[in-house]
């Protein structure tokens, strides 16, 4: 059972300081996997493995378009987040969950399956999408759905990126996520090097599809990727309407949780009752010894 909530346009510190607070719970055993889907206004996130040098704008530009900067442990490069764009955090415990193979699930069988939940998400709207190999994330434009990123130039193919992927894990639970382009303006994404590609462009859903007028509301997009994550990962999905509930959800999970006991009432302690021991006749005879060892 996964539950999911769509929290609208959320700051980004607001965002980080949720996940934060779930990810405790969640390695705690206090709540279950969680979906959290909102948008951010503008902000560009830097991963762990991200370059300075692709932020192409000056601090004094970025300060002017009101886009702020925050250096996270996720993977990847820098990422812009805004307006438009579905964003999607999974809270959820590895351990929990089983991949196709009915094996644990492991980080990439996770990022694997989120890219497909996206994939289906795109042809729900008609608009073809696939994986390019060594570049994660969900690409429009394709000509097939597994395509090596060597071949690309020599096929004549060029992908666009329409989804980037970039996941931490710590003690089997994961946080960040994805950022699902669906009326963003793209031109934001002039301000840097997009996960520090630089020969492949970026798209939106509204771009790809027949008529971007068709398209539905964000918050309605937000339910249909959750069903299509419902779908991959195999799970039943539960919405919850609201941060409020959320957080109901959380307290009472908390509160149902065994208390410790209190030094005026301490824990009954039984006495053991195991078999005695009966010692072996070779041991015995040891015990007897005029030449057993002296103890130290």
């Amino acid at each position: 059972m996964i539950h999911f909530v769509y929290l609208r346009r959320v700051p980004y510190v607001e965002a980080l300081r949720l996940q934060e607070e779930l990810v405790a719970l969640r390695t705690a055993g206090r709540i279950g996997n969680i979906l959290l889907l909102l948008e951010h206004p503008p902000v560009l996130t830097l991963g762990r493995n991200a370059r300075r040098a692709n932020i192409l704008a000056s601090d004094e530009l970025l300060a002017a378009r009101g886009v702020t900067l925050h250096e996270i442990n996720r993977g990847g490069d820098v990422t812009y987040h805004g307006p438009g764009q579905l964003i999607g955090y999974p809270i959820f415990d590895l351990r929990s969950l089983s991949n196709p193979r009915g094996s644990r699930m492991g980080p990439v069988d996770f990022v694997r399956l989120m890219e497909e939940a996206l994939i289906r998400l795109c042809g729900e709207f008609g608009v073809p999408a696939g994986r390019i190999c060594g570049l994660t994330g969900v690409w429009c434009g394709l000509d097939q759905p597994r395509l090596s990123s060597k071949e690309l130039p020599s096929a004549g193919l060029q992908g666009r990126k329409v989804c980037a992927i970039g996941i931490h894990v710590a003690r089997g639970v994961t946080s960040h996520g994805f950022a699902f382009n669906v009326t963003t303006d793209l031109r934001d994404f002039s301000l840097i090097n997009p996960c520090g590609i630089t020969d492949r462009p970026v798209t939106s859903l509204e771009r790809e599809v027949a008529d971007p007028k068709s398209l539905p509301s964000l918050a309605a997009i937000a339910d249909m990727a959750a069903r299509h994550f419902g779908s991959v990962f195999n799970e039943q999905m539960i919405a919850v309407e609201s941060l409020a509930a959320l957080r109901a959800q959380m307290r009472a999970a908390a509160e149902s949780q065994p208390q410790p006991q209190s030094p005026e009432f301490p824990v009954p302690e039984f006495p053991a009752q195991d078999t005695p021991l009966t010692v072996p006749p070779e041991i015995e005879h040891l015990r007897h010894s005029k030449d057993r060892p002296i103890p130290a």
